[in-house]
């Protein structure tokens, strides 16, 4: 099949814009993500709820979402169980296992998760309460961000002083979206 000049002109004008949206997506530059100084992996072991998040394709439709964390001494690594009711509080659960590696230097700060072999994402602990009793979570290309608590709920001054927080590491805080924690109320 040939094409006409025509063609040939909007596929040419198409792959150029293409590629000049892939570019300035990839050449974004953000300031050096800064972590917390160190974290103490035993006390951040348990189970956290999802309080907010910046959209992820792979948690489109979850409500009552959670992560559970276990240390694998032996091996090094963090078991990573998480879950969540698809459509709404009383849906099927829809839930995944992982792992993640700290990453050496880090002081357990920055984690690698896998999910999926030989798949590998960023996890980096950038705010940490003292108590372990909430955390902000995200990647360093800011298309990632989790605000975590031991509780389904959070007090809104720490959310609001969190989205203060990411909006100043670079984060899309207009993106965030709220998690529906009703079921872990019943």
């Amino acid at each position: 099949m040939a094409f006409t000049k025509k063609e040939k002109l909007i596929v040419t004008v198409g792959a150029a814009l293409l590629g000049v949206i892939l570019i300035s997506r990839s050449s974004r530059s953000h300031a050096p993500l800064e972590t917390v100084p160190q974290v103490d992996l035993k006390r951040y072991m348990g189970r956290w709820y999802e309080i907010a998040s910046l959209p992820q394709r792979f948690a489109k439709g979850c409500h009552c979402s959670t992560a559970d964390y276990t240390f694998n001494a032996e091996e090094g690594y963090v078991e990573v169980y998480n879950s969540c009711r698809k459509g709404g509080p009383t849906g099927k659960v829809s839930d995944v296992k992982g792992k993640a590696f700290p990453v050496e230097g880090s002081s357990n700060s920055k984690l690698r998760v896998q999910f999926f072999w030989p798949f590998k994402g960023d996890y980096w602990i950038l705010e940490l309460d003292p108590d372990y009793r909430y955390v902000m979570v995200g990647s360093p290309d800011r298309e990632s961000l989790w605000f975590l608590s031991r509780t389904p709920t959070l007090e809104k001054a720490i959310f609001d002083l969190l989205v203060q927080q990411a909006r100043s590491k670079g984060f899309p805080v207009e993106r965030l979206q709220q998690m529906d924690q009703s079921c872990a109320k019943k």
